[in-house]
């Protein structure tokens, strides 16, 4: 069965897509045989994918069938699903119960706090989750440590009570690279050591 990884917040801008293309490069940069999935109607993965170089390390994306419903390619290792805002407690279900990991990224502002905090309350009660063996962190997005935004981050991430995987820079090396169907685990790792190094301790956690 395939190791399955849900990034999901219902906040919208909360940097989902920049999350989930990159954790689908780190597996196909590994050798991993990896899906990369929207669950909504947009499919803006299979976008980026359209634009991802074919010299590159291989994504796929989902099997669709007409009149079928889109799943995992049968020789799919790992599946990184990015989830919409709004998400419906249906949806919720079917993605949490075969999810491994839940990554929940939030940035340094007090809506998205405050939205994240009533979502994980949420989360914590849902019957789905009670019953899936999910592991759940949070990573920090487009983060200033020198912003007393970043501070008011720290604080309501020490209380949750969750891991907290890492913080991400804001920085113009996911815009350009997502741009070109790229993540950061397909260029020379000295062109953006910073962001690699920021990304270290969501892996290790991600091999749990």
């Amino acid at each position: 069965m395939a190791s399955v990884t849900v990034v999901m917040n219902p906040k919208g801008g909360v940097g989902k897509s920049t999350l989930a293309t990159n954790l689908a490069g780190y597996h196909a940069s590994r050798g991993r045989r990896v899906m990369l999935g929207d669950v909504d109607r947009q499919q803006s993965a299979r976008e980026w994918l359209k634009l991802r170089p074919p010299q590159c390390a291989p994504i796929a994306g989902w099997d669709i069938e007409r009149g079928k419903p889109a799943k995992p390619p049968k020789d799919a290792t790992h599946v990184v699903l990015d989830t919409p805002a709004g998400i419906s407690d249906k949806v919720l279900e079917q993605v949490i119960l075969p999810a491994r990991h839940v990554i929940v990224p939030l940035q340094a502002s007090m809506l998205d706090i405050l939205a994240t905090k009533r979502f994980l309350a949420e989360l914590a009660e849902d019957r789905a989750v009670r019953k899936s063996d999910a592991l759940i962190g949070v990573v920090g997005m487009r983060v200033d440590s020198r912003t007393r935004a970043f501070d008011e981050l720290q604080r309501f991430l020490d209380g949750l009570g969750l891991p907290v995987l890492g913080y991400l820079r804001n920085t113009q090396n996911y815009v350009q690279l997502a741009a070109r169907g790229l993540t950061l685990f397909d260029i020379a790792p000295g062109r953006v050591q910073q962001d690699l190094e920021q990304w270290q301790p969501i892996l290790d956690w991600l091999e749990l």
